[in-house]
Order: structure tokens, then sequence, then C-alpha cells
């Protein structure tokens, strides 16, 4: 029999937060996809006729639901300061120059996505 790397309580877990994210899936170039017994896997930076440039494998849904919303985090603070000096700043930095608005958006947003995910985290 194959070995398994990820438990079926972790692959419903991961599902959720796949699922929780898919608006992410459309603002930039990520991907999450099953990969069977492997867990889900995170694929990045798509090149036509080269594939994706970065894939990352998960057998936890914790670790998933960091990833993502790093990526979603960095996209939201990142994009609106890119071609500015803003942008030579860390993302924490640039989030500090964001209006107090802006800023409790995006803590808002990672309050939405745990949420979606309150049946795996709680």
């Amino acid at each position: 029999m194959a070995e398994k790397y990820i438990t079926e309580e972790q692959r419903a877990g991961c599902r959720k937060v796949a699922d929780a994210f898919a608006e992410l899936y459309e603002l930039t170039d990520v991907v999450v996809a099953d990969a069977g017994r492997f867990g889900f896997v995170r694929l990045q930076w798509f090149s036509e006729g080269e594939g994706f440039d970065s894939a990352m494998a998960f057998s936890d849904s914790r670790e998933l639901f960091e990833e993502l919303w790093r990526i979603w985090y960095e996209h939201e603070v990142l994009t609106p300061v890119l071609g500015t000096p803003l942008a030579e700043l860390d993302y924490d930095e640039i989030f500090q120059t964001l209006s107090k608005d802006r800023q409790k958006e995006i803590t808002e947003k990672k309050k939405y996505f745990l949420a979606r995910c309150k049946d795996v985290f709680s």
C-alpha cells in the first residue's frame, strides 16, 4: 500500500482552507490543488509553456492557511505601492503607511478567512 502523507482530518481541513481563499486565485497567479495522498499543493507564478515556478506541498491546514494569508496580505499591501518608493519597504512597514481604515479592512479580512475555516481551527 502506498504511503499517505496527509490524514483524512487534515485533508478535510486543507480543502476547507483552499476553498476559503478562492478569491485569491482570481487576484493572483496562485492556485491550490488536491494532490491526493501527498496533501495539497500551492502552485504559484504560472508561465505558459513552462508551468508553475513555485510549488509547495502541505499536509497541515494551519500551515496552508498561513501561507495563503501571507500571499493575500502581500498582494493587498504591495500592489497599491508598486512603482513608488514605498515598494522598497518591507510589507509590515508598508502596512503602517496605509490609512487606518485600510489597515482595519485588511485585519478584518483575516478574521473573515478564519471564520470561513472555523470548523478547522476550533
